[in-house]
Protein backbone atom coordinates (compact mmCIF):
# COMPACT_ATOMS: atom_id res chain seq x y z
CA UNK A 1 0.00 0.00 0.00
CA UNK A 2 0.63 3.99 -0.56
CA UNK A 3 0.92 4.98 2.83
CA UNK A 4 0.85 8.56 4.45
CA UNK A 5 1.96 8.68 7.91
CA UNK A 6 0.60 11.39 10.42
CA UNK A 7 2.02 11.68 13.83
CA UNK A 8 4.24 14.03 16.38
CA UNK A 9 5.39 12.37 19.65
CA UNK A 10 7.49 9.47 20.86
CA UNK A 11 4.65 7.06 21.01
CA UNK A 12 3.93 7.35 17.01
CA UNK A 13 7.78 6.43 16.30
CA UNK A 14 7.51 2.54 17.39
CA UNK A 15 4.14 2.95 14.56
CA UNK A 16 6.47 4.74 11.99
CA UNK A 17 9.18 2.08 12.19
CA UNK A 18 7.31 -1.19 11.96
CA UNK A 19 5.69 0.81 9.02
CA UNK A 20 9.25 1.55 7.32
CA UNK A 21 10.27 -2.20 8.05
CA UNK A 22 7.41 -3.85 6.44
CA UNK A 23 6.51 -3.84 2.68
CA UNK A 24 4.25 -1.30 2.51
CA UNK A 25 5.61 2.46 0.89
CA UNK A 26 5.53 5.19 3.16
CA UNK A 27 5.22 8.41 0.73
CA UNK A 28 5.13 10.93 3.18
CA UNK A 29 5.21 11.77 6.64
CA UNK A 30 3.14 14.64 8.29
CA UNK A 31 4.34 16.15 12.01
CA UNK A 32 3.48 19.22 13.84
CA UNK A 33 5.76 22.14 12.98
CA UNK A 34 8.84 22.72 15.13
CA UNK A 35 8.61 24.43 18.01
CA UNK A 36 11.14 26.59 20.03
CA UNK A 37 12.40 24.82 22.96
CA UNK A 38 14.06 26.70 26.26
CA UNK A 39 15.73 29.37 26.79
CA UNK A 40 17.03 29.87 24.15
CA UNK A 41 14.43 28.89 21.59
CA UNK A 42 16.46 26.65 19.39
CA UNK A 43 13.97 25.24 17.10
CA UNK A 44 13.09 21.31 18.34
CA UNK A 45 12.01 18.60 15.60
CA UNK A 46 9.61 16.28 16.35
CA UNK A 47 10.18 12.95 17.65
CA UNK A 48 8.03 11.64 14.67
CA UNK A 49 10.51 14.18 12.11
CA UNK A 50 13.98 12.72 13.68
CA UNK A 51 12.72 9.21 12.63
CA UNK A 52 11.31 10.22 8.97
CA UNK A 53 14.76 11.82 8.43
CA UNK A 54 16.98 9.11 9.41
CA UNK A 55 15.47 6.81 7.04
CA UNK A 56 15.51 9.54 4.41
CA UNK A 57 11.50 10.02 3.98
CA UNK A 58 10.26 13.16 2.66
CA UNK A 59 8.50 15.11 5.95
CA UNK A 60 6.00 17.92 5.64
CA UNK A 61 4.72 19.82 8.79
CA UNK A 62 1.26 22.69 8.06
CA UNK A 63 0.80 24.35 10.02
CA UNK A 64 -2.81 23.25 9.28
CA UNK A 65 -3.84 19.71 7.05
CA UNK A 66 -6.79 21.04 5.90
CA UNK A 67 -5.00 24.32 4.11
CA UNK A 68 -5.52 23.64 0.23
CA UNK A 69 -2.49 23.69 -0.14
CA UNK A 70 -1.62 21.09 1.73
CA UNK A 71 -4.65 19.23 0.34
CA UNK A 72 -3.04 19.31 -3.21
CA UNK A 73 0.05 17.72 -1.88
CA UNK A 74 -1.99 15.02 -0.30
CA UNK A 75 -3.79 14.40 -3.34
CA UNK A 76 -0.68 14.21 -4.79
CA UNK A 77 0.17 11.73 -3.01
CA UNK A 78 -2.27 9.27 -3.61
CA UNK A 79 -2.73 7.24 -0.50
CA UNK A 80 -4.03 4.21 -0.08
CA UNK A 81 -4.51 4.67 4.01
CA UNK A 82 -3.36 7.23 5.88
CA UNK A 83 -1.88 5.70 9.18
CA UNK A 84 -2.53 8.99 12.37
CA UNK A 85 -1.08 8.06 15.92
CA UNK A 86 -1.14 11.28 17.84
CA UNK A 87 -1.05 13.99 15.24
CA UNK A 88 -2.05 16.76 17.15
CA UNK A 89 -4.76 18.11 13.98
CA UNK A 90 -8.28 17.60 13.78
CA UNK A 91 -8.22 15.75 10.14
CA UNK A 92 -11.24 17.30 7.77
CA UNK A 93 -13.98 14.95 5.98
CA UNK A 94 -12.14 15.29 2.96
CA UNK A 95 -9.10 13.99 4.33
CA UNK A 96 -10.83 11.34 6.05
CA UNK A 97 -12.34 10.30 2.51
CA UNK A 98 -9.53 10.99 0.53
CA UNK A 99 -7.75 7.33 0.34
CA UNK A 100 -9.42 4.35 -0.58
CA UNK A 101 -8.68 2.90 2.74
CA UNK A 102 -9.62 5.64 4.53
CA UNK A 103 -7.47 7.19 8.06
CA UNK A 104 -6.89 4.20 10.80
CA UNK A 105 -6.14 5.43 14.18
CA UNK A 106 -3.80 3.85 16.77
CA UNK A 107 -5.44 5.01 19.94
CA UNK A 108 -3.59 4.10 23.48
CA UNK A 109 -6.86 2.73 25.68
CA UNK A 110 -9.71 0.50 25.18
CA UNK A 111 -12.34 2.38 23.46
CA UNK A 112 -14.68 3.82 24.15
CA UNK A 113 -13.30 4.21 27.10
CA UNK A 114 -10.70 7.36 27.66
CA UNK A 115 -11.34 9.24 24.31
CA UNK A 116 -8.97 12.25 24.06
CA UNK A 117 -5.55 13.63 24.66
CA UNK A 118 -3.97 11.32 27.65
CA UNK A 119 -5.43 8.18 27.87
CA UNK A 120 -2.10 6.35 29.28
CA UNK A 121 -1.34 8.36 32.01
CA UNK A 122 -5.59 8.66 33.04
CA UNK A 123 -5.75 5.12 33.35
CA UNK A 124 -3.23 4.80 36.01
CA UNK A 125 -4.55 7.65 37.47
CA UNK A 126 -7.95 6.12 37.57
CA UNK A 127 -6.62 2.81 39.00
CA UNK A 128 -8.14 0.97 35.58
CA UNK A 129 -6.81 -2.85 35.74
CA UNK A 130 -6.45 -2.98 32.20
CA UNK A 131 -5.90 -0.55 29.37
CA UNK A 132 -4.64 -1.43 25.71
CA UNK A 133 -4.90 -0.27 22.33
CA UNK A 134 -7.60 -0.31 19.52
CA UNK A 135 -6.90 0.57 15.95
CA UNK A 136 -9.62 2.63 14.87
CA UNK A 137 -11.40 3.76 11.44
CA UNK A 138 -11.58 7.35 12.18
CA UNK A 139 -14.59 9.37 11.34
CA UNK A 140 -15.42 13.18 12.04
CA UNK A 141 -15.51 12.84 15.84
CA UNK A 142 -13.03 12.40 18.08
CA UNK A 143 -12.21 8.79 19.12
CA UNK A 144 -15.69 7.94 17.97
CA UNK A 145 -14.73 5.50 14.45
CA UNK A 146 -15.57 2.15 14.13
CA UNK A 147 -12.74 -0.33 16.14
CA UNK A 148 -10.81 -2.90 13.37
CA UNK A 149 -8.48 -4.34 16.74
CA UNK A 150 -8.11 -4.29 19.77
CA UNK A 151 -5.44 -5.81 22.19
CA UNK A 152 -5.86 -5.49 25.92
CA UNK A 153 -2.81 -5.00 28.65
CA UNK A 154 -3.54 -5.88 32.54
CA UNK A 155 -1.64 -3.17 34.20
CA UNK A 156 1.24 -3.85 36.79
CA UNK A 157 0.77 -3.04 40.09
CA UNK A 158 3.30 -0.65 40.19
CA UNK A 159 2.56 1.18 36.62
CA UNK A 160 3.63 4.15 35.80
CA UNK A 161 2.94 6.33 33.45
CA UNK A 162 5.86 5.69 31.72
CA UNK A 163 6.39 2.20 31.98
CA UNK A 164 2.35 2.15 30.42
CA UNK A 165 3.39 4.25 27.32
CA UNK A 166 6.41 1.94 26.92
CA UNK A 167 4.07 -1.07 26.68
CA UNK A 168 1.29 0.48 24.39
CA UNK A 169 3.59 2.12 21.98
CA UNK A 170 5.27 -1.19 20.78
CA UNK A 171 1.79 -2.51 20.08
CA UNK A 172 1.03 -0.09 17.78
CA UNK A 173 2.76 -1.34 14.58
CA UNK A 174 2.07 -5.00 14.57
CA UNK A 175 -1.48 -4.04 14.96
CA UNK A 176 -1.77 -1.74 11.67
CA UNK A 177 0.23 -3.99 10.29
CA UNK A 178 -2.30 -6.70 11.07
CA UNK A 179 -4.95 -4.48 10.00
CA UNK A 180 -3.44 -3.30 6.67
CA UNK A 181 -3.36 -6.87 5.72
CA UNK A 182 -7.18 -7.34 6.72
CA UNK A 183 -7.98 -4.36 4.68
CA UNK A 184 -6.13 -5.35 1.73
CA UNK A 185 -7.55 -9.10 1.73
CA UNK A 186 -11.38 -7.26 2.30
CA UNK A 187 -12.10 -9.20 6.17
CA UNK A 188 -11.99 -5.94 8.17
CA UNK A 189 -15.05 -6.81 10.60
CA UNK A 190 -15.42 -2.74 12.12
CA UNK A 191 -17.23 -2.94 15.56
CA UNK A 192 -18.65 0.15 16.00
CA UNK A 193 -18.12 1.91 19.89
CA UNK A 194 -20.74 1.87 22.15
CA UNK A 195 -20.97 5.56 22.44
CA UNK A 196 -22.93 5.87 25.58
CA UNK A 197 -20.35 3.97 27.69
CA UNK A 198 -17.37 6.94 26.72
CA UNK A 199 -15.22 8.40 28.73
CA UNK A 200 -12.89 11.46 28.63
CA UNK A 201 -9.03 11.94 29.31
CA UNK A 202 -8.82 15.38 29.54
CA UNK A 203 -5.27 17.27 28.94
CA UNK A 204 -2.61 17.08 31.14
CA UNK A 205 -0.56 19.90 32.32
CA UNK A 206 1.43 20.67 35.26
CA UNK A 207 -1.44 21.83 37.60
CA UNK A 208 -2.60 18.23 36.95
CA UNK A 209 0.25 17.02 39.50
CA UNK A 210 -0.67 19.41 42.39
CA UNK A 211 -1.35 17.15 45.17
CA UNK A 212 -4.66 17.30 47.54
CA UNK A 213 -3.94 15.57 50.55
CA UNK A 214 -7.48 15.27 51.60
CA UNK A 215 -8.17 12.52 49.07
CA UNK A 216 -7.04 9.11 50.38
CA UNK A 217 -3.34 7.26 50.07
CA UNK A 218 -4.82 5.36 47.46
CA UNK A 219 -5.98 8.25 45.03
CA UNK A 220 -2.97 9.84 46.02
CA UNK A 221 -0.32 7.32 44.80
CA UNK A 222 -1.92 6.66 41.47
CA UNK A 223 -1.29 9.87 40.82
CA UNK A 224 1.96 9.77 41.58
CA UNK A 225 2.08 6.85 39.28
CA UNK A 226 0.59 8.08 36.28
CA UNK A 227 2.27 11.61 36.25
CA UNK A 228 5.54 9.89 36.30
CA UNK A 229 7.87 11.01 34.34
CA UNK A 230 5.88 13.81 33.19
CA UNK A 231 4.32 16.28 34.34
CA UNK A 232 4.65 14.58 38.00
CA UNK A 233 3.25 15.34 41.20
CA UNK A 234 3.81 17.54 43.49
CA UNK A 235 3.54 19.49 47.03
CA UNK A 236 5.36 22.45 48.83
CA UNK A 237 8.03 21.61 52.00
CA UNK A 238 7.90 24.88 53.51
CA UNK A 239 8.61 27.34 49.87
CA UNK A 240 10.60 24.09 47.89
CA UNK A 241 8.63 22.26 45.08
CA UNK A 242 8.82 18.78 46.40
CA UNK A 243 7.77 16.06 43.71
CA UNK A 244 6.74 12.80 44.88
CA UNK A 245 8.54 10.06 42.52
CA UNK A 246 7.18 6.67 44.27
CA UNK A 247 5.48 5.72 47.47
CA UNK A 248 3.29 2.98 48.56
CA UNK A 249 -0.10 3.57 50.64
CA UNK A 250 0.07 2.63 54.47
CA UNK A 251 -3.77 1.88 55.32
CA UNK A 252 -4.93 3.44 58.49
CA UNK A 253 -5.27 0.28 60.37
CA UNK A 254 -1.29 -0.81 59.88
CA UNK A 255 -0.26 2.91 60.55
CA UNK A 256 -3.07 1.86 63.74
CA UNK A 257 -1.33 -1.27 64.90
CA UNK A 258 2.51 0.14 64.80
CA UNK A 259 1.66 2.74 67.25
CA UNK A 260 1.33 5.95 64.36
CA UNK A 261 -0.27 9.04 65.30
CA UNK A 262 -3.25 10.94 63.31
CA UNK A 263 -2.71 14.37 62.11
CA UNK A 264 -4.62 16.39 59.46
CA UNK A 265 -4.13 15.89 55.84
CA UNK A 266 -0.37 16.53 54.47
CA UNK A 267 0.93 15.99 58.35
CA UNK A 268 4.25 14.20 58.07
CA UNK A 269 3.61 12.01 61.06
CA UNK A 270 6.54 9.81 61.72
CA UNK A 271 10.45 9.62 59.73
CA UNK A 272 12.78 6.85 60.39
CA UNK A 273 16.13 6.11 58.05
CA UNK A 274 14.88 4.88 55.12
CA UNK A 275 11.35 7.03 54.73
CA UNK A 276 8.28 8.93 55.80
CA UNK A 277 4.53 8.87 56.52
CA UNK A 278 2.45 11.43 55.43
CA UNK A 279 -1.01 11.93 56.60
CA UNK A 280 -3.85 11.60 53.64
CA UNK A 281 -7.66 12.24 53.81
CA UNK A 282 -7.82 8.06 54.67
CA UNK A 283 -4.53 6.50 54.77
CA UNK A 284 -0.96 7.59 54.81
CA UNK A 285 1.87 7.37 52.02
CA UNK A 286 5.28 6.17 52.06
CA UNK A 287 7.88 8.09 50.59
CA UNK A 288 10.19 6.03 48.38
CA UNK A 289 11.64 8.21 46.19
CA UNK A 290 11.43 12.33 45.69
CA UNK A 291 12.88 15.50 44.46
CA UNK A 292 13.40 18.75 46.33
CA UNK A 293 13.41 21.77 44.07
CA UNK A 294 17.16 22.52 43.06
CA UNK A 295 18.10 18.72 43.80
CA UNK A 296 18.14 15.56 41.62
CA UNK A 297 15.81 12.58 41.98
CA UNK A 298 16.72 10.62 44.73
CA UNK A 299 15.27 7.87 47.08
CA UNK A 300 14.04 8.98 50.43
CA UNK A 301 17.22 7.31 52.42
CA UNK A 302 19.27 9.42 50.53
CA UNK A 303 17.16 12.23 51.17
CA UNK A 304 17.06 11.88 54.70
CA UNK A 305 20.88 11.58 55.28
CA UNK A 306 21.08 15.70 53.93
CA UNK A 307 17.83 17.00 55.02
CA UNK A 308 16.52 16.82 58.69
CA UNK A 309 12.73 16.35 58.11
CA UNK A 310 10.72 17.01 61.27
CA UNK A 311 7.55 15.12 62.27
CA UNK A 312 4.72 17.57 62.47
CA UNK A 313 5.70 19.62 59.56
CA UNK A 314 2.94 19.79 57.03
CA UNK A 315 3.18 19.52 53.37
CA UNK A 316 1.39 21.52 51.66
CA UNK A 317 -0.91 22.89 48.07
CA UNK A 318 0.90 26.22 47.70
CA UNK A 319 4.98 27.52 49.09
CA UNK A 320 4.43 28.86 52.23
Amino acid sequence: MRIVFMGTPDFATETLKALIESTHEIVGVVTQPDKPKGRSGKLQETPVKEVALQYGLTVYQPERVRDPEFMQILRELAPDVIVVVAFGQILSKEILTLPKYGCINVHASLLPKLRGAAPIQWSVIDGDPESGVTIMQMDEGIDTGDMLLVKKYTLDAKETGGSLFDRLAAFGGPMVLEVLEQAQAGTLHPVPQKHEEHTYAKMLSKETGRIDFKQSAVQIERLIRGLNPWPSAFAYLGDKTLKLWDADVVTSEQAAGEGIPQAEPGTIVSVTKENFLIQTGDGYLSVNELQLSGKKRMETSAFLRGYALQEGIRLSEKPM
